[in-house]
């Protein structure tokens, strides 16, 4: 299984952190839409999270997702481990705003 790595932007003193191949590919699940209020610009393979979902999704332990076919419908999915870890790292270190390396 290849990884990657993410770092915290502009936060040197936080270690890099090893993202699997498919935590990569769901980080749109927990992302904040490059649009919204108070994102800065993002580069290429950079993501913005939202500290107040961060916290909720954490607390709660589901996230809802929407189906492609069913957009009118959202789907509780539990937190996998490795999410959670993930938003743990997240919010434990006080992280908005991540860059996945290759």
């Amino acid at each position: 299984m290849s990884h990657f790595t993410a770092v915290a932007v502009g936060r040197p003193e936080i270690p890099p952190r090893k993202v699997s191949s498919r935590l990569r590919s769901q980080l749109v699940y927990f992302m904040t839409a490059p649009n919204a209020a108070g994102v800065p610009p993002l580069l290429e393979n950079e993501f913005w999270f939202d500290p107040a979902e961060v916290a909720q999704w954490l607390d709660e332990g589901v996230i809802d997702l929407v189906s492609p076919l069913d957009t009118a419908n959202m789907t509780e999915v539990e937190l996998t481990e490795e999410q959670e870890a993930w938003l743990d790292w997240l919010k434990s270190n006080t992280i908005s705003h991540v860059r996945i390396l290759d």
